[in-house]
């Protein structure tokens, strides 16, 4: 594919970008730097898309392909767009889903760089993570001058790949020190609190406050200890410092695109970073932002994190469905699942917002099944409209992209809310996820959850925002629950401070903060041929 894109230079001058923004990295791609924020020649001007989708079968609906095609279809009506993009993580890539690049004539390039190691931010803050923990173990052996309880530290270590047997490890600090034979484990990069405090970080000043005040643990009076007591701040701001600038890249079109941070949207929040996010409002007409997942997910964290923390709020969101999954919804029956559809639909309208469903036309869609989805729409009053981007790229996406400039230009003065005021306790903010949102009827939480909701309200932290870890494949706590389900209980099993990134991460069910390997997963079919081509990757 390379041969077919831009030089970045071509992209550079498509935003009238001045040479002082960028920092060149290879061919095909650059950093912008942070002082474009400050410049008044760039005023923020753009128009905020989410992009968002129905509860998603195990391959995914191409949320992502939809994403940049609609950027690629902006742009080929004459519009000046952007989209900003999660960067793939390794997980993913070598396990169930392949890359997370797009596909087909939607992708941003390169993709295969992309998708590997690209600009290094994923090496960065997996280092970062790391270091913090390597200090922790390092000052229990030297004498624990904080008498830190080394059975109360919550800071794990990081690695970005699905490793199952890491989830629970012990480490031994040397003899019969503090912290000796001490269990923990590891988490993946994406789920790292330190991806989370980068995506949500509007400065550099901002990062390093953030990063300050992450608490690692507890003191032996049940006191919370801070990477700042550590004197863990210097270091991690070096090791951060090149990959909190947003990487600038193209579509297959060579449409630009801003790709930077990657969160999960289970797990964590799902979003691109803020900054990104800050650039594109002030280069374009149109900014693309792809939320991870279904609407209960990446979408409500949107709306109930980013958006508060950031100032930064939608015009519409788009809903992505495709046949597959509203089929899978309703357990083999179209028609059935349409209840899934009608529920996602209400869930972006009780955020204030306008929903456009895109239609992910698949290759084994029939022209009845798409009309039939195009009528239910009809009749739910949503406006609508096919994508072909994985086939036809930019072209495909073309009616896609006059409808939401359609629906943005007929809904000028939009003012989204979120699920719950910032004052709430966590638990009433937990509540009103869960019913207003997921569509439960009532909330249980485990005597653990319990005692560190109370613990962490004890320590100044009970307004926090709620990141609820979820499965993506149900909009209960049940991945086989199909449909849109009333009457439910959500069942809360922990809950963990990320204090830095700002927000309280409530787990529900069983969910792993470090997902493993299917038996047969992508990496088998990834390989370098004697070009030196990737293959196997998308």
């Amino acid at each position: 594919m390379t041969k077919d894109l831009l030089p970045i230079e071509a992209i550079v001058e498509k935003l009238n970008l001045p040479e002082k923004y960028v920092e060149r990295l290879g061919r095909y791609g650059a950093k912008l730097t942070l002082d474009l924020l400050d410049d008044p020649t760039f005023p923020v001007r753009g128009k905020f898309i989410l992009v968002t989708a129905t509860t998603p079968t195990l391959s995914g609906e191409g949320k992502t392909v939809t994403s940049i095609g609609l950027v690629q279809g902006l742009e080929k009506i004459g519009k000046k767009a952007i989209i900003t993009s999660r960067e793939p993580s390794l997980g993913p890539v070598f396990g169930m889903k392949g890359g997370a690049a797009g596909g087909g004539r939607s992708q941003v390039e390169p993709a295969e760089k992309i998708n590997l190691h690209f600009h290094g931010d994923f090496h960065a803050i997996t280092s970062a993570h790391n270091l913090l923990a390597a200090l922790i173990d390092s000052h229990l052996f030297h004498g624990n001058p904080l008498e830190l309880d080394p059975d109360a530290v919550t800071w794990p270590r990081t690695l970005d790949m699905n490793d199952r047997a890491l989830r629970h490890i012990i480490v031994q600090a040397g003899g019969k020190r503090d912290g000796a034979n001490r269990h923990t484990g590891f988490l993946i990069t994406a789920a790292s609190e330190i991806m989370a405090i980068m995506t949500l970080a509007t400065s550099r000043e901002d990062l390093r406050t953030r990063l300050g005040r992450i608490v690692i643990g507890a003191t032996r009076a049940g006191k919370p200890v801070l990477a700042e007591d550590l004197k863990a701040t210097g270091p991690m701001m070096a090791l951060l410092n090149e990959a909190i600038l947003p990487n600038l890249v193209q579509t297959t079109e060579g449409t630009p695109a801003l790709v930077h941070c990657g969160p999960f949207a289970n797990i964590a929040h799902g979003t691109s970073s803020v900054l990104s996010q800050q650039m594109g409002l002030r280069l374009a007409d149109y900014v693309v932002n792809e939320t991870g997942f279904a609407s209960d997910l990446g979408f409500e964290k949107y709306m109930d994190i980013v958006m508060p923390s950031s100032g930064i709020k939608p015009s519409a969101a788009v809903l992505v469905t495709t046949v597959q999954s509203v089929r899978n919804q309703g357990a083999g029956d179209l028609e059935a699942g349409f209840e899934n559809l009608k529920k996602h639909i209400a869930i972006v309208r009780g955020f204030n917002l306008p929903a456009i469903v895109a239609i992910n036309r698949f290759p084994n869609d029939t022209e009845e099944e798409l009309k039939f989805l195009e009528k239910y729409c009809e009749a739910q009053g949503a406006a609508f409209a096919l994508s072909e981007a994985f086939a036809k790229g930019g072209a495909g996406a073309t009616a896609l992209a006059e409808k939401v400039v359609s629906v943005i230009d007929a809904n000028p003065n939009v003012v989204p809310t979120s699920t719950y005021a910032p004052g709430a306790s966590a638990l009433e903010k937990i509540i009103a996820v869960a019913q207003k949102v997921y569509g439960a009827a009532n909330v249980k939480l485990t005597p653990q959850a319990e005692e560190k909701l109370a613990r962490f309200t004890r320590w100044g932290y009970g307004a926090l925002p709620v990141c609820i870890a979820k499965t993506q494949y149900s909009l209960t706590d049940d991945p086989k629950l199909m449909g849109a389900p009333t009457g439910w209980t959500l069942h809360i099993s922990d809950v963990v401070l990320s204090a830095g990134a700002g927000f309280l991460v409530v787990i529900s069910g069983s969910m792993m903060l470090m997902p493993g390997l299917p038996k047969s997963s992508r990496a088998m079919d990834i390989n370098v041929n004697a070009a030196g081509e990737i293959t196997g990757m998308s």
